[in-house]
């Protein structure tokens, strides 16, 4: 697409590539959502606190198998391009979910289920790991100067969006199926969609543009690679490990694990859980464009300090708040009130990574770090979190969370202003 591309054309190539990235994250996004009914079938043994720490800690070992694939997938993006890796992943993440859906329960293979169910999780590892790199370098890319912050805020509209419907379906089912049904087989459901779906994502991502700043990079001649990220642009790949640490798990917190939270913490049902849950994502969502059209006026490192120093500050009293309510809507306010703080973050996340590489390392630089990062601090906060709480100390976790926030503030207060710094040359 040339620099100069009618509007009409960069917003088909926005949401073209982020209706893909909304698939990728329903279908990874499934697994939490199901797990309160999945966890008795593959970890049969203890009680529900037991069970949702073992499906927790399968979650983690997902996480974990993302930076292999952010390396890997990383390193194909800047290569062949961010078109073919984005192909590549949702494919990917179709063969999981279809692995999930198919495997049969502990009472039936024994111990291979929950093997299994492993496997699978790593492979969309793999796939997540990389997707998200292709998807946030993609449409950073295809955004014009003007209006980056604001077109590049659809990756974590469609990233909730994704969460969003995962959580939709099961509210769907949740009213079409019986407590034993939904028990017995209905959780599979989710995961044959997210298949489905997958595929026509691939379908579509086949026929995207090949964004002007891969175009025009001479990334074939370019030492490309880990020691070079971390060798020639140290301070921008540990800056993006700080501010994804505190970022990650806040996220984590109010996102997957707060539907857990609600139900075994604060005494709602699953029913209830699931749809304060929803109707929280769905606001959510919406606050996105509007605070990344905000990075496109005030700049992007003010929303970057109010979404750390606020999270540091709130998210003791806030989980506090919602452990002691028994109001839905009271719980739907904290839980927002939390989300709209968090919003400075999440819709400039893609853009502020993104413009801090040049195009030959973009997406490796994107991916890598984030993916460190959040493996240590998203991919385990749900474990964290439970293992609190069977130590008879959940507030520790509150601490835990606000003492990350904490050091991604830190990191943000070093970032020279994204905007006009920006090493996306084209507009």
């Amino acid at each position: 697409m040339p620099a100069s591309a009618p509007g009409n054309s960069r917003i088909r190539a926005v949401l073209g590539g982020s209706a893909g990235n909304l698939v990728e994250w329903f279908d990874w996004y499934t697994y939490s959502a199901c797990a309160l009914y999945f966890a008795p079938i593959f970890f049969p043994a203890g009680d529900q606190t037991a069970q949702l720490l073992q499906t927790a800690a399968v979650f983690a070992v997902g996480f974990f198998a993302r930076p292999v694939g952010a390396w890997m997938m990383g390193l194909y993006a800047d290569r062949v391009g961010r078109k073919s890796a984005l192909a590549l992943s949702v494919a990917m993440m179709c063969g999981g979910s279809l692995v999930i859906a198919a495997t049969p329960g502990a009472a039936t293979i024994g111990v291979a289920a929950p093997v299994i169910l492993l496997l699978a999780r790593v492979f969309q590892g793999l796939s997540l790991g990389g997707e998200y790199g292709a998807s946030a370098t993609y449409m950073s890319e295809m955004a014009g100067r003007k209006h980056r912050g604001f077109w590049s805020s659809f990756q974590y509209v469609t990233l909730i969006g994704g969460q969003l419907t995962a959580l939709g379906v099961l509210i769907v089912l949740q009213h079409s199926l019986n407590a034993r049904d939904m028990s017995i087989w209905g959780w599979r459901i989710p995961f044959v969609i997210g298949a489905a779906l997958a595929m026509v994502a691939y379908w579509l991502r086949r026929r995207l543009q090949e964004s002007q700043s891969f175009v025009r990079a001479d990334a074939a001649a370019l030492p490309q690679g880990v020691r070079r990220l971390f060798l020639d642009y140290p301070r921008e790949a540990w800056t993006v490990l700080g501010f994804t640490a505190g970022g990650s798990i806040i996220f984590y917190v109010y996102t997957t694990y707060m539907q857990k939270f609600l139900t075994n913490t604060a005494g709602f049902s699953k029913d209830q859980a699931t749809e304060i849950s929803a109707l929280s994502l769905i606001a959510f969502m919406a606050a996105q464009p509007l605070f990344g059209w905000l990075s496109d006026r005030v700049g992007r490192k003010p929303l970057m300090l109010a979404a750390f120093g606020g999270g540091a500050l709130i998210t003791w009293p806030v989980m506090t708040g919602i452990a002691h309510t028994r109001s839905p809507w009271v719980a739907f306010s904290f839980i927002f009130a939390a989300m709209a703080v968090q919003s400075c973050y999440t819709s400039i996340s893609a853009v502020v990574k993104a413009e801090l590489f040049p195009a030959g390392i973009r997406a490796l630089g994107v991916a890598l770090p984030y993916a460190l990062a959040n493996a240590a601090f998203g991919g385990t906060a749900e474990y964290a979190a439970l293992r609190f709480k069977t130590m008879g100390f959940e507030a520790g976790f509150y601490v835990y969370a606000s003492a990350l926030a904490a050091v991604s503030f830190v990191a943000a207060l070093t970032l020279e202003e994204p905007s006009t710094h920006s090493r996306i040359v084209e507009d």
